[in-house]
């Protein structure tokens, strides 16, 4: 590493500048030609047109031009290889020791039923968009109260509303996923109470939702009650009585075996590869060798870099799982008239990245080394513990619903351009990548991961870091996205099949 350019690997044709560069201004004995900006690419080499492009030792595109050493290296000369490109050499590195001074335990909420719990909610949960306003009411009217038991236990009231319910097949993957989702919140050990809230008419009929969940419920139809007033009337009274009932709810110390951590990234730029997802990896790691499990998803986000955790698979079942997901994927965007290179945002490539593969290859950093034990679909709990990869498209909040569907405790989301997330009634924590964004977004960051690059800290000091505090938000302390009350709109189940 030097002031201004980073080498990733011996055979890279590309190097990371760490600050941006000017035309002419010299850099670890590269002119630049023209202006680089920081976290982008600077050739190394001369590349011909059709010449495979290196970073992190793997190929992450070709030369669609041209390429003299000094060039800017980005989207206006770089595309994807025919037919894709796979990187491999993934084989699991399972952490031999976790470092002493690391918490094995929290202080979680114990169910009744013998559940884990990082956090006490009463949710208003709706059967159908149709009743989305009504739960949104309730909870408005509600959140006052309710937040003010906080020091009794009682962590808050949210709605769980969503854009689907009705005008649609009641089976087929669409209707299995909705299912899922529902009760997989309704189901989250996170939520005390729930109040299921439906219009009255809809495919999703609330009966057999209610079937479907086996906690502590209230439910009534918005025709039943009388009209919209009138079941917020109720909602609110429900809501209140389930909130009393969670009044004196206590923490006790648990084994951190019983959490499930899910992984995001959103905003990613080119220093999400080499500070906040490894990081977050190591933490991972450090969770994974304690008996817990972590979540990997966003299936598009680690297209081209799908062989290296399958090679890390428990078992060819496993392997097999993942890999047809893949070619699942791969269809899937033929049939919409797109291709999984599509992914990249405009943020992505303002940051440095230039395409899928080389997204990939940051985004799978957020697995650690761990084996795979399993692959789950979409907001499906997993029967092993372990690192699990759950099939989820890569938008963000569509993503996360996934997780907390299938049992998260706690949302883990790194950034490198910024993202205002939150996940309740799960925390979520945000890593940033870099300082700059840790300073311009103070208000919005957890843990600043920059340091690995920018001042040389030890990465297993920095993934230590965001361990403790994983730790610490799944124990009662309040993530930063918590403070600001950030989490209620973010629930997006994935929506498939024909909207009839």
């Amino acid at each position: 590493m030097t002031a201004r350019v980073l080498r990733l690997a011996r055979t890279d044709d590309v190097a990371v500048v760490l600050d941006p560069l000017a035309a002419g201004e010299v850099a670890d004995g590269l002119v630049a030609r023209e202006p680089v900006p920081a976290g982008h690419k600077i050739a190394l080499r001369d590349l011909a047109p059709g010449a495979p492009i290196h970073k992190y030792g793997h190929v992450i595109g070709v030369a669609t031009a041209a390429i003299t050493a000094g060039d800017h290296v980005h989207v206006h000369n770089v595309g994807m290889p025919g037919g894709g490109s796979r990187a491999t050499g993934g084989a699991s590195q399972a952490i031999s020791a976790v470092p002493d001074d690391l918490p094995r335990t929290f202080q979680g909420i114990v169910r009744p039923d013998g559940r884990i719990a990082t956090r006490n909610y009463v949710a208003v949960l709706t059967t159908v968009n149709c009743s989305a306003t009504v739960a949104k009411l309730v909870a408005r009217r509600t959140e006052d109260h309710v937040g003010a038991l906080h020091a009794d236990g009682v962590d808050g009231v949210v709605a769980l509303t969503h854009g689907s319910g009705c005008g649609m097949a009641d089976s087929g993957p669409g209707w299995d996923v909705l299912r899922r989702t529902l009760t997989g919140y309704a189901r989250h050990p996170n939520v005390g109470g729930v109040v299921v809230v439906g219009l009255g008419c809809e495919v999703n009929a609330l009966s057999s939702l209610v079937e479907e969940i086996d906690v502590p419920v209230a439910s009534y139809t918005i025709q039943d009650a009388g009209g919209t007033a009138a079941a917020v009337t109720e909602g609110v009274e429900q809501v209140h009585r389930m909130a009393e009932r969670l009044r004196g709810t206590t923490r006790t110390t648990v084994g951190v075996e019983n959490l499930v951590l899910g992984m995001q990234c959103g905003g990613s730029d080119a220093w999400s590869a080499l500070t906040a997802n490894p990081a977050l990896g190591v933490a991972s790691d450090y969770l994974v060798a304690l008996g817990g499990t972590s979540l990997l998803g966003e299936t598009p986000e680690i297209y081209g870099a799908e062989q290296m955790l399958a090679d890390r698979a428990v078992d060819d079942g496993v392997r097999d799982a993942l890999l047809d997901r893949i070619t699942w994927w791969e269809r899937y965007t033929t049939s919409q008239g797109t291709t999984l290179d599509g992914n990249p945002s405009p943020g992505n490539k303002a940051g440095g990245i230039t395409t899928i593969l080389e997204k990939s290859l940051g985004a799978i950093a957020k697995g650690g080394h761990s084996p795979l034990a399993e692959v789950v679909d979409y907001a499906e709990a997993p029967s092993r513990r372990g690192l699990i990869f759950m099939d989820t498209p890569g938008y963000d909040p569509v993503s996360a619903t996934g997780m907390v569907a299938g049992g998260a405790h706690l949302i883990a989301f790194t950034t490198g351009r910024g993202s205002a997330f939150g996940s309740r009634p799960v925390p979520t924590v945000k890593l940033a990548s870099n300082a700059a964004l840790a300073r311009q977004m103070s208000g919005d960051i957890d843990v600043d991961c920059s340091g690995v690059v920018e001042t040389g800290r030890p990465l297993a000091e920095v993934g230590a870091e965001v361990y403790r505090r994983l730790i610490a938000v799944a124990s009662g302390e309040r993530s930063v996205s918590e403070e600001l009350g950030v989490g209620g709109e973010e629930i997006v189940p994935w929506q498939l099949g024909a909207v009839l």
